[in-house]
Formats: structure tokens, C-alpha cells, sequence
């Protein structure tokens, strides 16, 4: 499989919350773009099942794989840890589940950082919210990478629709 490349991303960090619920507090995606994010997801991540999130905020919209196994060893959201690979926050970040050198791509370049609770089983990482049309881009391309990790499957396209 293909890690991740990613350009670093500009400016601050966003604030987040501390603990539970680990939320974005700053620099949230406009709505448009959040709305755009999920519209995206619903239609390009085949074999998903698409309800709110087991574990998150009340609104989060969660992608799960209840029909598809995961490759043996892949460690998806909690609290099953096999079936949820993301869920979009209503302020347009999202958490899901990545491979160690993904994740390592993601939080050096800026782009998210992983859960309070994160262990080698709560395999959680917090994908900051897009904030310009470039950085839907790079969030298609990450949440691309969490698919690929969750099914072994690589994603055909990541453009705009």
C-alpha cells in the first residue's frame, strides 16, 4: 500500500478540546465545505453504511463497514473497533482510523493530531476541518488513505464530486 504525501499545512494548529468530546474549537470549516465533505463521502466510499457515530458528538455522521470485514489486524473507531472507520463533527473536522505511517504523515504536516485517548487499540486521529477548497483536497485524500486502511481497497478518485 501507498502512504501518504502531503504538503504542510498553513498556519497555526487549530484550538481543540482537551478530552471528551475531542472537538475542533477554532478555524472550523465553513458550512459549504462541510456540507461538501459529506456529500463526498456519502457517495465515494463504496460498501459503507452511512448512520450517526456510535462514539461521538449527537450529529456526527458516521461511515461504517457492517457488511465488509477489515484486513486482519486494522483497528477501526471504538466501540467495536471493526466497523467505523470516520465520523464528520458538526464543526468539519472528523475522526478515523489511519495506518501508523499515515498518521505520522497527518500530524507532522499539520493536518490533525491524534485523540486524548488515543492507544493501539482506540486507533482515533482527528482530521482538522477543511477551511478552503485546496484543503478539501487534502481531507478527500486522507480520508481516501482511512478507506484504503479499513478495506484494503484504494478509492478510484478523490476530485470534486
Amino acid at each position: 500500500m501507498t502512504a501518504l504525501t502531503l504538503p504542510t499545512r498553513t498556519g497555526d494548529r487549530p484550538r481543540t478540546g482537551p478530552s471528551v468530546p475531542h472537538v475542533q474549537l477554532s478555524q472550523n470549516s465553513p458550512a459549504e465545505l462541510r456540507e461538501r465533505l459529506k456529500q463526498w463521502m456519502t457517495a465515494n466510499l463504496p460498501g459503507t453504511v452511512i448512520r450517526l457515530s456510535e462514539i461521538s458528538e449527537p450529529g456526527s455522521l458516521a461511515f461504517f463497514l457492517d457488511n465488509t470485514p477489515p484486513p486482519p489486524g486494522t483497528v477501526l473507531l471504538p466501540p467495536r473497533l471493526n466497523a467505523e472507520l470516520a465520523h464528520v463533527h458538526t464543526d468539519g473536522s472528523l475522526h478515523l482510523a489511519l495506518a501508523l505511517e499515515d498518521q505520522q504523515e497527518v500530524i507532522t504536516k499539520g493536518w490533525g493530531e491524534r485523540h486524548p485517548l488515543y492507544s493501539p487499540t482506540i486507533n482515533v486521529l482527528m482530521l482538522y476541518g477543511p477551511r478552503t477548497d485546496d484543503e478539501l483536497q487534502i481531507a478527500k485524500t486522507v480520508i481516501a488513505a482511512s478507506y484504503r486502511y479499513a478495506t484494503g481497497h484504494t478509492l478510484l478518485a478523490t476530485g470534486p464530486h
